[in-house]
Protein backbone atom coordinates (compact mmCIF):
# COMPACT_ATOMS: atom_id res chain seq x y z
CA UNK A 1 0.00 0.00 0.00
CA UNK A 2 1.46 3.33 -1.08
CA UNK A 3 1.93 6.05 1.51
CA UNK A 4 0.07 9.31 0.93
CA UNK A 5 2.38 11.98 -0.31
CA UNK A 6 2.85 15.14 1.78
CA UNK A 7 1.55 17.27 -1.12
CA UNK A 8 -1.75 15.38 -1.38
CA UNK A 9 -2.18 15.39 2.41
CA UNK A 10 -1.60 19.12 2.50
CA UNK A 11 -4.15 19.64 -0.28
CA UNK A 12 -6.85 17.58 1.47
CA UNK A 13 -6.61 19.59 4.69
CA UNK A 14 -7.76 22.91 3.11
CA UNK A 15 -10.63 21.07 1.40
CA UNK A 16 -11.76 19.60 4.71
CA UNK A 17 -11.45 22.94 6.45
CA UNK A 18 -13.36 24.59 3.61
CA UNK A 19 -16.18 22.02 3.91
CA UNK A 20 -16.42 22.53 7.66
CA UNK A 21 -16.41 26.29 7.20
CA UNK A 22 -19.12 26.05 4.54
CA UNK A 23 -21.34 23.94 6.80
CA UNK A 24 -20.74 26.34 9.67
CA UNK A 25 -21.66 29.35 7.56
CA UNK A 26 -24.84 27.64 6.35
CA UNK A 27 -25.87 26.77 9.91
CA UNK A 28 -25.17 30.33 10.97
CA UNK A 29 -27.26 31.68 8.11
CA UNK A 30 -30.16 29.35 8.98
CA UNK A 31 -29.94 30.38 12.64
CA UNK A 32 -30.01 34.07 11.71
CA UNK A 33 -33.04 33.46 9.48
CA UNK A 34 -35.05 31.39 11.96
CA UNK A 35 -34.29 33.30 15.16
CA UNK A 36 -34.64 36.94 14.24
CA UNK A 37 -36.16 39.50 16.56
CA UNK A 38 -39.31 39.65 14.41
CA UNK A 39 -39.86 35.88 14.59
CA UNK A 40 -39.25 35.80 18.34
CA UNK A 41 -41.71 38.65 18.79
CA UNK A 42 -44.28 36.81 16.66
CA UNK A 43 -43.80 33.65 18.73
CA UNK A 44 -44.28 35.59 21.97
CA UNK A 45 -47.44 37.30 20.69
CA UNK A 46 -48.86 34.02 19.43
CA UNK A 47 -48.27 32.30 22.75
CA UNK A 48 -49.90 35.21 24.57
CA UNK A 49 -53.04 34.56 22.50
CA UNK A 50 -52.75 30.84 23.28
CA UNK A 51 -52.72 31.61 27.00
CA UNK A 52 -55.88 33.70 26.61
CA UNK A 53 -57.59 30.77 24.88
CA UNK A 54 -56.27 28.48 27.61
CA UNK A 55 -57.90 30.74 30.21
CA UNK A 56 -61.27 30.49 28.47
CA UNK A 57 -60.97 26.69 28.26
CA UNK A 58 -60.07 26.26 31.94
CA UNK A 59 -62.84 28.54 33.22
CA UNK A 60 -65.40 26.83 30.95
CA UNK A 61 -64.29 23.41 32.17
CA UNK A 62 -64.53 24.52 35.79
CA UNK A 63 -68.05 25.78 35.20
CA UNK A 64 -69.07 22.56 33.46
CA UNK A 65 -67.44 20.00 35.77
CA UNK A 66 -67.63 21.61 39.19
CA UNK A 67 -70.87 23.58 38.93
CA UNK A 68 -72.73 21.89 36.03
CA UNK A 69 -73.02 25.20 34.15
CA UNK A 70 -73.06 24.82 30.34
CA UNK A 71 -73.91 28.21 28.89
CA UNK A 72 -71.44 28.97 26.06
CA UNK A 73 -73.74 31.53 24.47
CA UNK A 74 -74.11 33.48 27.72
CA UNK A 75 -70.33 33.53 28.12
CA UNK A 76 -69.88 34.80 24.56
CA UNK A 77 -72.65 37.36 25.08
CA UNK A 78 -70.78 38.88 28.02
CA UNK A 79 -67.63 39.17 25.89
CA UNK A 80 -69.51 40.87 23.04
CA UNK A 81 -71.06 43.27 25.53
CA UNK A 82 -67.59 44.27 26.74
CA UNK A 83 -66.47 44.84 23.15
CA UNK A 84 -69.59 46.94 22.59
CA UNK A 85 -69.05 49.06 25.70
CA UNK A 86 -65.42 49.78 24.82
CA UNK A 87 -64.96 49.81 21.05
CA UNK A 88 -68.45 50.49 19.71
CA UNK A 89 -68.82 53.45 22.06
CA UNK A 90 -65.43 54.71 20.85
CA UNK A 91 -66.71 54.57 17.26
CA UNK A 92 -69.78 56.56 18.28
CA UNK A 93 -67.53 59.50 19.24
CA UNK A 94 -65.45 59.37 16.04
CA UNK A 95 -66.00 61.96 13.34
CA UNK A 96 -66.18 61.74 9.58
CA UNK A 97 -66.17 58.40 7.77
CA UNK A 98 -65.02 56.58 10.94
CA UNK A 99 -68.18 57.48 12.81
CA UNK A 100 -70.43 54.61 13.90
CA UNK A 101 -73.51 55.86 12.04
CA UNK A 102 -71.54 56.47 8.85
CA UNK A 103 -70.07 52.95 8.97
CA UNK A 104 -73.51 51.45 9.57
CA UNK A 105 -75.00 53.44 6.69
CA UNK A 106 -72.42 52.14 4.22
CA UNK A 107 -71.56 48.64 5.44
CA UNK A 108 -74.19 47.44 7.92
CA UNK A 109 -75.05 44.26 5.99
CA UNK A 110 -71.39 43.24 5.65
CA UNK A 111 -70.80 43.51 9.38
CA UNK A 112 -74.06 41.67 10.07
CA UNK A 113 -72.70 38.69 8.14
CA UNK A 114 -69.33 38.99 9.89
CA UNK A 115 -70.98 39.09 13.32
CA UNK A 116 -73.12 36.08 12.43
CA UNK A 117 -70.07 34.09 11.29
CA UNK A 118 -68.15 34.95 14.47
CA UNK A 119 -70.99 34.13 16.86
CA UNK A 120 -71.93 30.85 15.18
CA UNK A 121 -68.30 29.72 14.90
CA UNK A 122 -67.94 29.98 18.68
CA UNK A 123 -71.28 28.29 19.28
CA UNK A 124 -70.88 25.37 16.84
CA UNK A 125 -67.46 24.31 18.16
CA UNK A 126 -68.69 24.24 21.77
CA UNK A 127 -71.94 22.49 20.81
CA UNK A 128 -70.01 19.81 18.90
CA UNK A 129 -68.57 18.45 22.17
CA UNK A 130 -72.05 17.16 23.06
CA UNK A 131 -72.17 14.93 19.99
CA UNK A 132 -68.66 13.85 19.05
CA UNK A 133 -65.38 13.04 20.73
CA UNK A 134 -62.56 15.24 21.96
CA UNK A 135 -60.25 13.66 19.36
CA UNK A 136 -62.60 14.53 16.52
CA UNK A 137 -62.92 18.14 17.68
CA UNK A 138 -59.15 18.59 18.01
CA UNK A 139 -58.41 17.05 14.61
CA UNK A 140 -61.30 18.46 12.58
CA UNK A 141 -60.85 21.93 14.07
CA UNK A 142 -57.58 22.08 12.09
CA UNK A 143 -59.70 22.01 8.93
CA UNK A 144 -59.98 25.77 9.35
CA UNK A 145 -56.29 26.25 8.49
CA UNK A 146 -56.44 25.03 4.84
CA UNK A 147 -59.76 26.87 4.45
CA UNK A 148 -58.10 30.00 5.79
CA UNK A 149 -55.17 29.63 3.39
CA UNK A 150 -57.54 29.16 0.45
CA UNK A 151 -59.58 32.22 1.39
CA UNK A 152 -56.40 34.26 1.87
CA UNK A 153 -55.24 33.17 -1.59
CA UNK A 154 -58.40 34.35 -3.34
CA UNK A 155 -59.54 37.27 -1.14
CA UNK A 156 -56.31 38.69 0.29
CA UNK A 157 -54.26 37.59 -2.75
CA UNK A 158 -51.63 35.98 -0.53
CA UNK A 159 -49.12 33.72 -2.28
CA UNK A 160 -47.40 30.88 -0.45
CA UNK A 161 -44.11 29.09 -0.99
CA UNK A 162 -43.32 25.41 -0.52
CA UNK A 163 -41.89 26.11 2.95
CA UNK A 164 -45.29 27.40 4.10
CA UNK A 165 -47.06 24.18 3.14
CA UNK A 166 -44.32 22.12 4.80
CA UNK A 167 -44.68 24.24 7.96
CA UNK A 168 -48.46 23.72 8.05
CA UNK A 169 -47.95 19.96 7.64
CA UNK A 170 -45.46 19.95 10.53
CA UNK A 171 -47.93 21.85 12.76
CA UNK A 172 -50.73 19.43 11.93
CA UNK A 173 -48.35 16.57 12.68
CA UNK A 174 -47.87 18.10 16.12
CA UNK A 175 -51.64 18.22 16.62
CA UNK A 176 -51.82 14.54 15.69
CA UNK A 177 -49.16 13.80 18.30
CA UNK A 178 -51.21 15.68 20.89
CA UNK A 179 -54.34 13.68 20.03
CA UNK A 180 -52.37 10.45 20.33
CA UNK A 181 -51.16 11.54 23.76
CA UNK A 182 -54.76 12.23 24.80
CA UNK A 183 -55.82 8.73 23.78
CA UNK A 184 -52.90 7.08 25.56
CA UNK A 185 -53.55 9.18 28.67
CA UNK A 186 -57.19 8.04 28.78
CA UNK A 187 -58.79 11.42 28.11
CA UNK A 188 -60.93 9.97 25.31
CA UNK A 189 -63.83 8.86 27.52
CA UNK A 190 -66.89 10.21 25.75
CA UNK A 191 -67.83 8.33 22.57
CA UNK A 192 -70.40 10.98 21.64
CA UNK A 193 -74.13 10.59 21.07
CA UNK A 194 -74.05 11.26 17.33
CA UNK A 195 -70.53 11.47 15.97
CA UNK A 196 -71.52 12.43 12.43
CA UNK A 197 -73.52 15.47 13.56
CA UNK A 198 -70.71 16.53 15.88
CA UNK A 199 -68.10 16.23 13.14
CA UNK A 200 -70.22 18.31 10.77
CA UNK A 201 -70.62 20.98 13.45
CA UNK A 202 -66.85 21.11 13.94
CA UNK A 203 -66.21 21.47 10.20
CA UNK A 204 -68.81 24.23 9.91
CA UNK A 205 -67.43 26.02 12.96
CA UNK A 206 -63.84 25.79 11.70
CA UNK A 207 -64.89 27.14 8.30
CA UNK A 208 -66.74 30.06 9.89
CA UNK A 209 -63.68 30.79 12.03
CA UNK A 210 -61.63 30.96 8.82
CA UNK A 211 -64.13 33.37 7.25
CA UNK A 212 -64.08 35.55 10.37
CA UNK A 213 -60.25 35.59 10.52
CA UNK A 214 -59.86 36.50 6.85
CA UNK A 215 -62.34 39.35 7.25
CA UNK A 216 -60.50 40.44 10.39
CA UNK A 217 -57.15 40.53 8.56
CA UNK A 218 -58.63 42.53 5.69
CA UNK A 219 -60.35 45.07 7.95
CA UNK A 220 -57.39 45.47 10.31
CA UNK A 221 -54.87 46.00 7.50
CA UNK A 222 -57.06 48.04 5.14
CA UNK A 223 -59.30 49.93 7.59
CA UNK A 224 -58.74 49.87 11.36
CA UNK A 225 -58.68 47.56 14.37
CA UNK A 226 -61.15 49.79 16.18
CA UNK A 227 -63.72 49.48 13.39
CA UNK A 228 -63.48 45.69 13.38
CA UNK A 229 -63.85 45.31 17.14
CA UNK A 230 -66.59 47.93 17.36
CA UNK A 231 -68.70 46.30 14.65
CA UNK A 232 -68.15 42.79 16.00
CA UNK A 233 -69.11 44.04 19.46
CA UNK A 234 -72.31 45.65 18.14
CA UNK A 235 -73.61 42.86 15.93
CA UNK A 236 -72.17 40.10 18.12
CA UNK A 237 -74.12 41.47 21.09
CA UNK A 238 -77.36 41.60 19.10
CA UNK A 239 -77.03 38.16 17.48
CA UNK A 240 -75.76 36.32 20.57
CA UNK A 241 -78.41 38.02 22.73
CA UNK A 242 -81.22 36.81 20.46
CA UNK A 243 -79.75 33.31 20.25
CA UNK A 244 -79.23 33.29 24.01
CA UNK A 245 -82.94 33.83 24.63
CA UNK A 246 -83.82 31.05 22.21
CA UNK A 247 -81.45 28.23 23.16
CA UNK A 248 -80.14 28.84 26.69
CA UNK A 249 -82.80 30.58 28.78
CA UNK A 250 -83.62 27.32 30.64
CA UNK A 251 -79.96 26.59 31.40
CA UNK A 252 -79.46 30.12 32.72
CA UNK A 253 -82.53 29.84 34.96
CA UNK A 254 -81.07 26.70 36.60
CA UNK A 255 -77.77 28.33 37.60
CA UNK A 256 -77.29 28.52 41.38
CA UNK A 257 -75.41 31.80 41.46
CA UNK A 258 -72.68 32.46 44.02
CA UNK A 259 -69.46 34.47 44.04
CA UNK A 260 -67.35 31.57 42.68
CA UNK A 261 -69.53 31.08 39.61
CA UNK A 262 -69.67 34.83 39.05
CA UNK A 263 -65.87 35.02 39.33
CA UNK A 264 -65.45 32.26 36.73
CA UNK A 265 -67.78 34.12 34.36
CA UNK A 266 -65.76 37.31 34.86
CA UNK A 267 -62.47 35.47 34.29
CA UNK A 268 -63.80 33.90 31.08
CA UNK A 269 -65.06 37.25 29.80
CA UNK A 270 -61.74 38.99 30.53
CA UNK A 271 -59.74 36.27 28.76
CA UNK A 272 -62.03 36.48 25.73
CA UNK A 273 -61.89 40.27 25.74
CA UNK A 274 -58.09 40.21 25.82
CA UNK A 275 -58.06 37.62 23.01
CA UNK A 276 -60.32 39.72 20.79
CA UNK A 277 -58.44 42.93 21.63
CA UNK A 278 -54.92 41.59 21.02
CA UNK A 279 -55.54 39.29 18.05
CA UNK A 280 -55.98 42.17 15.54
CA UNK A 281 -52.66 43.61 16.69
CA UNK A 282 -50.91 40.29 16.04
CA UNK A 283 -52.68 39.74 12.71
CA UNK A 284 -51.66 43.21 11.55
CA UNK A 285 -47.95 42.43 11.91
CA UNK A 286 -48.23 38.80 10.71
CA UNK A 287 -51.24 37.15 9.09
CA UNK A 288 -54.38 35.25 10.06
CA UNK A 289 -52.81 31.94 9.00
CA UNK A 290 -49.71 32.57 11.09
CA UNK A 291 -51.84 33.41 14.13
CA UNK A 292 -53.94 30.25 13.75
CA UNK A 293 -50.79 28.12 13.59
CA UNK A 294 -49.41 29.83 16.69
CA UNK A 295 -52.54 29.23 18.79
CA UNK A 296 -52.50 25.49 18.11
CA UNK A 297 -50.53 25.29 21.37
CA UNK A 298 -53.55 26.53 23.37
CA UNK A 299 -54.83 22.97 23.93
CA UNK A 300 -51.41 21.99 25.23
CA UNK A 301 -51.37 24.83 27.74
CA UNK A 302 -54.82 23.69 28.90
CA UNK A 303 -53.47 20.17 29.31
CA UNK A 304 -50.47 21.38 31.31
CA UNK A 305 -52.72 23.33 33.68
CA UNK A 306 -55.09 20.36 33.78
CA UNK A 307 -52.32 18.23 35.27
CA UNK A 308 -52.70 20.25 38.47
CA UNK A 309 -56.31 21.40 38.32
CA UNK A 310 -58.12 18.37 36.90
CA UNK A 311 -55.60 15.58 37.64
CA UNK A 312 -54.82 14.74 34.02
CA UNK A 313 -52.22 12.08 33.34
CA UNK A 314 -48.93 13.36 31.98
CA UNK A 315 -47.41 12.01 28.79
CA UNK A 316 -44.06 12.86 27.23
CA UNK A 317 -45.86 13.11 23.90
CA UNK A 318 -47.31 16.43 25.08
CA UNK A 319 -43.80 17.92 25.18
CA UNK A 320 -43.03 16.39 21.78
CA UNK A 321 -46.27 17.79 20.37
CA UNK A 322 -45.52 21.29 21.66
CA UNK A 323 -42.02 21.14 20.18
CA UNK A 324 -43.26 19.95 16.77
CA UNK A 325 -45.93 22.67 16.60
CA UNK A 326 -43.41 25.37 17.51
CA UNK A 327 -40.95 24.10 14.88
CA UNK A 328 -43.67 24.30 12.22
CA UNK A 329 -44.69 27.76 13.42
CA UNK A 330 -41.10 29.03 13.24
CA UNK A 331 -40.70 27.55 9.75
CA UNK A 332 -43.85 29.32 8.59
CA UNK A 333 -42.73 32.67 10.01
CA UNK A 334 -39.20 32.33 8.63
CA UNK A 335 -40.32 33.15 5.08
CA UNK A 336 -42.87 35.96 4.53
CA UNK A 337 -45.75 35.36 2.19
CA UNK A 338 -46.11 37.46 -0.93
CA UNK A 339 -49.14 39.58 -1.77
CA UNK A 340 -50.11 39.97 -5.41
CA UNK A 341 -51.55 43.34 -6.33
CA UNK A 342 -54.69 43.29 -8.50
CA UNK A 343 -53.90 43.70 -12.19
CA UNK A 344 -54.12 47.25 -13.49
CA UNK A 345 -54.17 48.68 -16.95
CA UNK A 346 -50.70 49.15 -18.48
CA UNK A 347 -51.82 52.37 -20.19
CA UNK A 348 -51.18 55.37 -17.90
CA UNK A 349 -54.27 57.49 -17.21
CA UNK A 350 -54.25 60.64 -19.36
CA UNK A 351 -55.78 62.80 -16.67
CA UNK A 352 -52.99 62.15 -14.19
CA UNK A 353 -49.96 63.67 -15.96
CA UNK A 354 -51.17 64.67 -19.43
CA UNK A 355 -49.96 63.67 -22.90
CA UNK A 356 -47.09 66.18 -22.98
CA UNK A 357 -45.73 65.20 -19.60
CA UNK A 358 -45.97 61.55 -20.55
CA UNK A 359 -43.82 62.17 -23.61
CA UNK A 360 -41.25 64.02 -21.53
CA UNK A 361 -41.10 61.19 -19.01
CA UNK A 362 -40.54 58.63 -21.75
CA UNK A 363 -37.79 60.73 -23.32
CA UNK A 364 -36.09 61.23 -19.96
CA UNK A 365 -36.17 57.48 -19.41
CA UNK A 366 -34.02 56.96 -22.52
CA UNK A 367 -36.69 55.10 -24.54
CA UNK A 368 -36.28 54.81 -28.34
CA UNK A 369 -37.10 57.83 -30.45
CA UNK A 370 -39.90 55.99 -32.19
CA UNK A 371 -41.92 55.77 -28.97
CA UNK A 372 -41.69 59.53 -28.49
CA UNK A 373 -42.63 60.11 -32.13
CA UNK A 374 -45.74 57.99 -31.69
CA UNK A 375 -46.73 60.02 -28.64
Amino acid sequence: MEAESPASAGASEPRALGTVGSIGSQLSRIRRKLFTWEILKTIALGQMLSLCICGTAITSQYLAERYRVNTPMLQSFINYCLLFLVYTVMLAFQSGSDNLLEILRRKWWKYTLLGLADVEANYLIVRAYQYTTLTSVQLLDCFGIPVLMALSWFILRARYKVIHFIAVFVCLLGVGTMVGADILAGREDNSGSDVLIGDILVLLGASLYAVSNVCEEYIVKKLSRQEFLGMVGLFGTIISGIQLLIVEYKDIARIQWDWKIALLFVAFALCMFCLYSFMPLVIKVTSATSVNLGILTADLYSLFFGLFLFEYKFSGLYILSFTVIMVGFILYCSTPTRTVEPPESSVPPVTSIGIDNLGLKLEESGLPETHSAVL
